[in-house]
């Protein structure tokens, strides 16, 4: 019974999404024309449970290039309606479409001009009236077996404003790097950071020479901990690479393989990158060769650090 009622609400709010399709029209295009040709910021705005979406609509199109912020419709007519001004663009959410505290402020919204599109559930409702442009999320049902909790009906605002924000970051030509200069923090900030701030350098950097004797090589890599070394010449070009693996094999294949060099057995040519190259690239690269690390080198091909992949995981 437990398992039954819990797919019974994943397959209404399922359904709920999937008739949204149907709704990306011309009116969808307008709304985000709408939104791309706002000056000011995305004044977001619902309460209840429509708020807890608004909190979250706002937050995606701040994270992905539309400056938004969050407007409690209880707190904006006592006074912090004071924060939007002329150029905005307000963007409800409302179920009912007649939520008291959101049509006061909406009847201010009109009075000060500032433009006005609506999630709603309820095209025929005072807000739907007072819109300059209404998004149609009503819903057949709820997936609360009373019919009373809000669940399809935010799953669907939710998937909605999801929507909006994707298209528009779209239609802004929104990138990895926009992306990477908003979202510093955590792992998914550091993937989108540089090569160059995630990459060992100095005396951190496994570094040997083609005339390195394998013993040292063996001992750098060990000292080093990142299971590879660079291989360069003279110039400090780079000219190969000599990993953990090489080292099994070569000690598998050759008796006398701790008396060559390092020239002898690197593995050539090597992997490179450049030091601004976003880490994001990087990873892709380590994960289509198949390698767990790049060494990271100047235009002229002078070794600048090596970047690990433990390097764009780390927190």
């Amino acid at each position: 019974m437990v398992k039954d009622s819990a797919r019974r609400v994943l397959q209404i709010e399922s359904e709920a999404i999937q008739r949204l399709i149907g709704r990306i029209d011309s009116t969808f295009e307008r709304a985000v024309e709408m939104l791309y040709g706002c000056c000011g910021r995305v004044v977001v705005t619902g309460i209840g449970k429509s708020g807890l979406v608004c909190r979250k609509i706002a937050a995606t199109l701040s994270s992905t290039g539309t400056p938004a912020l969050f407007l409690h419709p209880a707190e904006a007519i006592h006074g912090d309606i004071g924060m939007v001004v002329a150029e905005d663009l307000v963007l409800a959410v409302s179920n009912s479409g007649a939520t008291e505290e959101l049509v006061r402020v909406v009847e201010v919204l009109k009075r000060l001009g500032v433009p006005l599109i609506t999630l709603l559930g309820n095209s025929d409702s005072i807000l739907a009236k007072n819109s300059d442009l209404i998004l149609d999320i009503s819903i057949e049902q709820e997936a609360c077996p009373l019919g009373l909790a809000p669940t399809a009906s935010t799953t669907a605002a939710i998937a909605m404003g999801d929507a909006l924000a994707m298209a528009l970051s779209v239609r802004r030509g929104f990138n990895e790097e926009d992306f990477a200069s908003l979202h510093p923090g955590g792992k998914l900030g550091k993937k989108l950071r540089r090569v160059k701030d995630l990459m060992h350098t100095g005396n951190e950097m496994p570094l040997v020479h083609l005339k390195t004797s394998m013993k040292q090589v063996i001992y750098e890599i060990s000292k080093k901990g990142l299971g590879m070394t660079a291989v360069v010449d003279a110039t400090s070009r780079v000219a190969g690479i000599i990993t953990d693996g090489d080292l099994r094999r070569l000690l598998q294949e050759e008796e006398k393989a701790l008396e060559k060099t390092a020239g002898e057995c690197m593995h050539s040519p090597a992997v490179c990158i450049r030091a601004d190259v976003l880490a994001v690239t990087a990873l892709a690269i380590m994960e289509d060769k198949k390698i767990t690390a790049l060494i990271v080198n100047s235009e002229g091909g002078q070794i600048k650090g090596v970047l690990h992949l433990h390097n764009l995981w780390q927190v």
